[in-house]
């Protein structure tokens, strides 16, 4: 069975810095990709960053510069380092893989960024 469990979430001022963690089960990071997904109250879901099995990333232009998606083999998980953080990153943080012709999704994390 898949699972995907995010964590690292947490209230930071503006200008802080977090790292989420992406622990996944089921499938191996190696070999499948892996997206970063938020959504922010009122807002669609909207892709953060991706990380292939072949270790390509990209970003959203709105995080571009600030965050980075690398991933630990041996752990099986997916980080996002969120840095110089903005009120508007403050958002439910997801990660995501395809498996099949569908998705998983992990539950999410709770980022908020105070002013």
């Amino acid at each position: 069975q898949v699972q995907l469990v995010e964590s690292g979430g947490g209230l930071v001022q503006a200008g802080g810095s977090l790292r989420l963690s992406c622990v996944a089960s089921g499938i191996g990071v190696s070999i499948n990709a892996i997206s970063w997904y938020r959504q922010a109250p009122g807002k669609q879901r909207e892709l953060v960053a991706p990380i292939t099995s072949g270790g390509s990333t990209s970003y959203a232009n709105s995080v571009k510069g600030r965050f980075t998606i690398s991933r630990d083999n041996a752990k099986n998980t997916v980080y996002l380092q969120m840095n110089s953080l903005k009120p508007e990153d403050t958002a439910v943080y997801y990660c995501r893989t395809p498996y099949g012709v569908g998705f998983y999704w992990g539950r999410g994390t709770q980022v908020t960024v105070s002013s």
